[in-house]
């Protein structure tokens, strides 16, 4: 049976969030039974907690100046599936997701896919067709058990910054959740750790350490790791990154660092000449575009959405919006996943704060509008639930006053309000 695209794109995205097996093990049978169609393909390999998709895009868009056809696997989706999978910015055609859809379902694997374990899967194989030079690849959840942790050794590592979120999974102490990241570190590949927490970057140097012990032959070995410090994170803010908000800067650097290193690799396809390098660097960081993020979807009404969905998130949202308006208040909108620190999310934003606005995403996940406007009220401050569709009635109601609305919360639900808009 041949199904169409949505049907496909159905089928996937409403399999299992989380299979039986771990995804590494589920994606390695899946591979294996393809032919390790990964083969031959240098990836980078992207883990962290905040700031992996800005990386990716940060990266995917200098590779692209550098003349590179660059694959880039990213979740979730905003808005459309193929946002997913895309090549030099280009989401892969419906056909190809029809096409491949078909031939990953119709297959009995042996195991049961997650809807993660299909969305790699059809990244790799188009990524092959379209014969790319490079893929940058970020992980689901985690990285020791995550389904991309089965494509094997990449060229380079990167992790972004390290905080709390899912904790039910990664383990509730940032050691433990770092442990989990450190899990795509390889033997015989360099990393780049983006600024972490004293006890994060020491669990992540071990483990770097682990992979690549200094011997005699190699005793002025610094065992790979790329940290990216203050004066990389000033040159990276000098280029003026295309994506707004202060945390960006470091996620500009940590591409930057990344992309510095790859030119400079053994891989014909990767080598650039210094000048080109520096050239590519600079246009790619200053031009990269991520949709979701400290996002100006409107100026009249002034709205703006950011897919700050942890603490680190909202505290990294409330710096932006502090640097950008100075002491401004904003209304908030605010939808996020019941398994979220809710609590930890609103505190941040009391002081800048009008009121609130909650909604309840879509999903069996989301948290409820009216349990998370009745913690809000608790802490003294005005806020009422309202339905998704009332967002855009309420952008209208405020149009004629000089106040600015700012919704962010779980990527889901800003993907939600960018259809809406």
């Amino acid at each position: 049976m041949m199904y169409t695209y949505e049907e496909i794109t159905d089928i996937i995205e409403n399999s299992r969030r989380f299979g039986r097996q771990p995804g590494v093990e589920v994606s390695g049978i899946m591979l294996e039974k393809l032919g390790m169609p990964q083969k031959g393909l240098p990836f980078i390999h992207v883990a962290g907690t905040n700031g992996k998709g800005s990386v990716c895009a940060f990266l995917n868009s200098v590779f692209i100046k550098a003349g590179l056809k660059s694959g880039c696997f990213t979740s979730p989706h905003l808005v459309d599936f193929g946002e997913r999978i895309t090549v030099n910015g280009k989401m892969i055609e419906r056909s190809a997701v029809t096409r491949i859809g078909n031939e990953l379902l119709d297959r009995d694997w042996g195991a049961e896919p997650a809807m993660f374990d299909y969305c790699l899967m059809m990244a790799v194989l188009y990524f092959r067709e379209m014969q790319c030079d490079i893929a940058i690849i970020e992980t689901g959840l985690g990285g020791r058990l995550d389904s991309t942790n089965a494509l094997g050794t990449p060229v380079l590592s990167i992790i972004t910054r390290i905080g709390y979120d899912h904790m039910a999974v990664l383990g509730n102490t940032l050691t433990r959740i770092a442990a989990e990241k450190a899990g795509i570190l390889k033997p015989g590949v360099k990393a780049v750790f983006a600024p972490q927490e004293p006890e994060v970057l020491e669990v992540l140097i071990q483990a770097q350490r682990a992979c690549n012990p200094v011997s005699e032959k190699n005793e002025h070995c610094s065992c790979g790791c790329i940290l990216v410090k203050p004066e990389d994170i000033r040159r990276a803010k000098s280029m003026q990154p295309g994506l707004p908000g202060t945390y960006q800067y470091e996620n500009a650097a940590a591409a930057m660092l990344a992309a510095e290193e790859c030119f400079q690799m053994n891989v014909p396809a990767l080598s650039r000449g210094e000048t080109e390098a520096a050239a590519a660097i600079r246009d790619g960081i200053s031009s990269a575009y991520w949709p979701g993020r400290m996002e100006l979807l409107s100026e009249h009404p002034f709205f703006l959405v950011d897919g700050a969905h942890n603490t680190n998130g909202v505290l990294a949202l409330r710096e932006s919006l502090k640097e950008m308006y100075g002491g401004e208040k904003f209304h908030f909108i605010m939808g996020v996943m019941a398994d979220k620190d809710y609590e930890q999310m609103v505190e941040p934003l009391l002081s800048c704060a009008l009121d609130f606005v909650t909604v309840t995403p879509e999903g069996s996940r989301a948290l409820q509008a009216e349990t998370l406007a009745a913690y809000i009220r608790r802490q003294k401050i005005t806020a009422e639930s309202i339905a998704l569709a009332g967002v855009k009635r309420l952008l209208a109601e405020r149009a004629d006053k000089n106040e600015k609305t700012v919704a962010f919360g779980s990527l889901y639900f800003i993907g939600e309000l960018k259809k809406l808009w």
